[in-house]
């Protein structure tokens, strides 16, 4: 990946996504009313997407992908973490495989 790409390839990819989904979105669109706060939730969670996006591509760029790699592997554990922390979930046994799955990989990628 070329470092004086800039930032392109995630406005390009974001760019796509929206071209991609407005199509369906625009068919269902008085179905999709939701409420004030979701509407922010949604828009945090893209804006979430984005930057996870923007910190993977500028590790690419300085050669810093063991960190980005290692990082990146711990994302199955983060939607179980945040349903313990904050909807107060119970963690099944296929979670706590997937949690122990995805330390398992953590470790063997820091060795490796």
């Amino acid at each position: 990946m070329d470092a004086t790409s800039g930032l392109w390839p995630v406005a390009a990819g974001r760019l796509a996504a929206v071209l991609v989904l407005l199509p369906g979105a625009a068919r269902h669109v008085e179905r999709l009313r939701m409420p004030r706060a979701s509407l922010v939730q949604a828009l945090l969670v893209g804006a979430g997407a984005a930057l996870g996006l923007v910190l993977y591509l500028l590790a690419a760029q300085r050669q810093l992908l063991a960190v980005a790699v290692v990082l990146a592997s711990l994302y199955p554990a983060l939607p179980v973490v945040l349903g313990l922390a904050l909807l107060h979930e119970k963690v099944t046994l296929r979670q706590t495989t997937g949690l122990l799955g995805a330390a398992a990989a953590t470790v063997l990628l820091t060795i490796g």
